[in-house]
């Protein structure tokens, strides 16, 4: 695993937060609570509600909760404001909506059957987190 510190905004830019920063945030966040992969997909110029997908996956509906904990944490920490926040009743499938940053985080079955991924497959990917081993942002 990565040992680099989390981005850290300045404190100038508390409140106001480009979508890189946002995604470097929520990645660490994520890859510090070991999910079995982390997926990102660049969705500019073929979505007009986000940017970009971050895809996360879990072995356990309580790491996909803790997971989720994690990250919403992590940004509240950083004043970035989520505009919605959606989960069924098992978690095995929370959705972070940051506006042009949207989190998924599935537990293996869900996303398998959900697959993001190919419903997407135009967009430009790029795996963070595979079978746990790292390669952040």
């Amino acid at each position: 695993m990565n040992s680099a510190k989390p981005p850290v905004l300045p404190a100038e830019a508390k409140g106001r937060i480009d979508t890189d920063t946002l995604l470097q945030l929520a990645v660490a966040a994520a890859a510090e609570v070991k999910p079995i992969s982390l997926v990102h997909l660049d969705l500019r110029g073929l979505c007009s509600f986000a940017d970009h997908f971050l895809i996360v996956s879990a072995p356990s509906t309580r790491q996909v909760r803790a997971i989720a904990e994690r990250i919403e944490k992590r940004l509240r920490e950083e004043h970035v404001r989520i505009f919605h926040r959606e989960d069924d009743l098992e978690a095995r499938w929370i959705l972070l909506d940051y506006s042009d940053v949207i989190i998924h985080i599935f537990d293996e079955e869900m996303r398998l059957y959900y697959d993001l991924e190919g419903l997407w497959a135009d967009a430009p990917k790029q795996e963070l987190v595979k079978g746990g081993s790292s390669d952040l942002l």
